[in-house]
């Protein structure tokens, strides 16, 4: 039986590995995912023959690539989450209303995730788009839901970070870490002063759910930091992303 279970895990992380392989490279051949993991021909041809019968991977001539079945389950997926309609609704009018990058991110483990994003008329180019994940500690979002969690979940949550640093002003260190959860949680808000990039500053704030004692995610606006100094994100941001944030949460609890 523990052979077969064996087996089992075997085959599965298989195929995995090979839907990791066409996310990265997009389109490839089976001989590239021969090579590239060590696999025999009859092993890939069996895995990808099956992941086509069940419509995960479209081949293309002599290559493969993923289908956009894993949209369909991604947008089942975002459906789910609490509100997200209003979540649109209130993203959209954040970014045209800053002329800046919108977004709602969620965490899933030790990381966020976008699970929505809209842009103004000036925004940064930092790669963000829906589905990009990242470190929890090295955002304004993220580290908006970290304060905002249970103290059971925060010290899970930080033992298990690895604390790497993405920009030139991330927080490496637990202790400096916790005090900013502190003084986050006491705010309102989080800031990310070029932690997560070079070049880019933010402001998130933690929406919470109905009956629930985790944030559903955060609210945050990005953009340049020699266009979002410290000076407009307290005058003016501020207030905008806290005011999205209560009327998302206040609809939320009465919907």
């Amino acid at each position: 039986m523990a052979s077969d279970t064996n087996s089992g895990v075997k085959t599965t992380e298989s195929s995995l590995k090979i839907i990791e392989e066409l996310f990265e490279r997009d389109t490839v051949s089976r001989e590239h995912l021969e090579e590239r993991l060590d696999l025999t021909t009859s092993t890939v041809h069996r895995h990808l023959a099956t992941l086509r019968e069940y419509g995960y991977v479209v081949k293309d001539g002599n290559s493969y690539r993923l289908s956009f079945k894993f949209l369909t389950v991604g947008g089942h997926l975002r459906r789910q989450i609490e509100g997200y309609p209003m979540i649109k609704q209130k993203i959209d009018e954040l970014a045209h209303s800053t002329d800046e990058r919108s977004q709602f991110m969620i965490r899933e483990g030790n990381e966020r995730v976008y699970l929505y994003t809209e842009i103004g008329d000036n925004p940064v180019q930092t790669g963000a788009h829906i589905g990009r994940r990242g470190p929890i500690h090295a955002s304004a979002a993220g580290k908006a839901i970290l304060a905002n969690s249970p103290e059971s979940v925060q010290n899970e949550l930080l033992a298990s970070i690895s604390m790497e640093e993405t920009g030139p002003n991330t927080i490496t260190d637990e202790s400096e870490l916790r005090q900013d959860l502190e003084v986050i949680r006491e705010q309102g808000y989080a800031l990310n002063l070029e932690e997560s990039t070079a070049g880019v500053h933010a402001i998130g704030s933690a929406v919470q759910g109905k009956g629930q004692s985790e944030p559903i995610g955060a609210i945050s606006v990005s953009g340049p930091a020699t266009r979002l100094k410290r000076g407009r994100i307290e005058d003016e941001l501020v207030d905008l992303v806290l005011a999205a944030t209560n009327e998302l949460e206040l609809h939320i609890e009465h919907s």
